[in-house]
């Protein structure tokens, strides 16, 4: 028997095959659309939901995974029968096609999603603590839109899965393109003609929507993107259009509360003491350095004191006010507000990849509503930009920055919330030795203008250079407490001869 080329193409011009395309389209965005918005709640419940939660998610995965969906699709069509009330909807062959699809899709977009959001870093969480966001804020403009973009490959062909899935819905007569080709070819006994046709309306349907995501790959992939560094012309008009943002002056007069206070600090990971006893003042518009060995409680110092790492037991006060204890269960009001006046800079600069650096700096005055109005908030992010020297590359992205300048943009945007405190965590630690130097300028720009600062650093000369006090930390503990001339002219005071061996420079010369 030959191939009937005319009657093959005839089925191009059937109505029937144009409805059953409609049909197929049809099932199978609303299948994936409504899988996409319930796998994301079932992935979010697996991954940071409370432990009934976490079961519950798991067991469903694991269900609608295991049940394929031909027999779910018979199951839930004819469901009726057990349950009379659900005939209103599920006699209905498309409705039924519809929910049964959604229940095994949901799954399988979960751990699609799943991966996406573990794949987003530890420190994109950790920076928008440190910005003040709470959890939902956090997720909703810094975690799903990283998320979904690390998961649209996946998602796009979970799509054209679906399409091909819904000729399975066919077993209960939908009239969708493979129930249409079945019914036809029972007629006329031309399997071959049709079924060619059933399957290039398939082609012509996945290619489409192919077509579709392509475009909303690039249109979201901001690694494609190459805005170009301003020109002098264009400086000058941004310079124009920024605002002074204004910072808290330290309050220096007698009676004054400290900026800091730290009393009784434990921290411990597991049997592991990492803080042990930590006793500190920091009075407003000091600078404080902490050096020491790796290991010896630096970095978790520094996160104890924005929330970033529970207290075993002690207290941080901030300005008087009790701001961080130990025997707080969660994110209290004044946790919440307090952290707002602690800026954070970190060592891996945690910039979100997804916003410009422009974008960046104003998510969170944007968040906290800090400004009056968008212009605003815009014009004193320019102002900062200008401040580190990076208002060139407003409209670049934190990948098209070198490291130098990725950690000016941190710290920018750390100052974007107009902080009375700023705490940078081995800012310089992952740059190269020639972009050191222009970090260590802005920060020291903030030490001249009076900024209260606690710096982990492992750059002496310019802690000395910098720094009121010197700290030196070892095994948990504050072994040395001192300002770099007392350091520099210690030569007779034992607990000094520590912290000068550990610097291993000659400090004769230190005035």
């Amino acid at each position: 028997m030959t191939f009937d080329w005319n009657y093959f193409f005839s089925l191009f011009s059937m109505r029937a095959f144009w409805l059953a395309s409609v049909t197929v389209v049809e099932l199978s965005v609303l299948a994936w659309g409504i899988g996409l918005v319930l796998g994301f709640i079932v992935a979010s419940g697996r991954q940071s939901g409370p432990g009934w939660v976490k079961g519950a998610s798991g067991i469903y995965i694991w269900l609608f995974r295991s049940i394929p969906l031909l027999v779910l699709v018979v199951f839930v069509y004819n469901l009726p029968q057990m349950i009379p009330a659900t005939g209103r909807f599920l006699g209905n062959a498309f409705f039924a096609g519809l929910v049964a699809t959604v229940l095994v899709e949901t799954a399988y977009m979960a751990e699609i999603h799943r991966g996406g959001l573990l794949s987003v870093a530890k420190g994109q969480h950790e920076a928008g603590h440190a910005l003040g966001l709470s959890f939902l804020g956090i997720q909703r403009r810094i975690v799903i839109p990283q998320a979904l973009q690390i998961s649209l490959p996946a998602l796009i062909n979970e799509f054209v899965t679906i399409v091909k899935q819904t000729s399975l819905v066919s077993v209960i007569s939908l009239p969708e393109l493979l129930m249409t080709g079945q019914r036809l070819y029972a007629e006329n006994f031309m399997v071959m003609e049709t079924l060619a046709a059933v399957a290039l309306y398939y082609v012509l349907i996945v290619s489409l929507f192919t077509l579709l995501f392509q475009l909303l790959e690039r249109r979201v992939n901001v690694q494609t993107r190459s805005p170009q560094t301003r020109s002098e012309p264009e400086l000058q008009q941004l310079r124009q259009q920024a605002t002074p943002l204004v910072f808290r002056q330290p309050e220096l007069l007698p009676g004054s509360p400290d900026a800091l206070t730290l009393k009784n600090i434990h921290k411990a990971y597991g049997t592991h003491q990492v803080l042990q006893g930590i006793d500190l003042r920091v009075a407003p518009g000091e600078v404080i350095s902490i050096i020491g060995p790796s290991g010896s409680g630096k970095t978790s110092l520094i996160r104890t004191i924005n929330g970033l790492e529970k207290l075993n037991s002690g207290e941080i006060v901030l300005f008087g006010e009790s701001f961080i204890a130990a025997s707080d269960s969660g994110k209290t009001a004044a946790m919440r507000q307090g952290i707002r006046r602690v800026g954070m800079v970190f060592q891996g600069f945690n910039l979100f990849p997804h916003y410009t650096i422009l974008q960046n700096l104003m998510l969170a005055p944007r968040y906290h509503r800090q400004s009056a109005s968008e212009s605003e908030c815009r014009s004193q992010a320019l102002y900062l930009l200008d401040k580190v020297g990076l208002l060139a590359h407003v409209d670049k992205y934190p990948h098209q920055l070198s490291g130098g300048q990725q950690q000016r943009v941190a710290i920018a945007r750390a100052l974007a919330l107009s902080p009375d405190i700023m705490l940078f965590d081995e800012p310089t630690s992952a740059l190269d030795p020639e972009l050191v130097g222009e970090v260590l300028k802005v920060i020291g720009d903030l030490a001249r203008e009076g900024m209260t600062m606690l710096i982990v650093t492992h750059e002496i000369d310019f802690a000395l250079a910098i720094s009121d006090r010197i700290l030196l930390m070892e095994q948990g503990h504050i072994q040395v407490d001192a300002t770099p001339k007392l350091i520099a002219n210690g030569h007779a005071q034992p607990d000094l001869q520590r912290i000068r061996q550990f610097m291993g420079i000659n400090l004769a010369g230190v005035a």
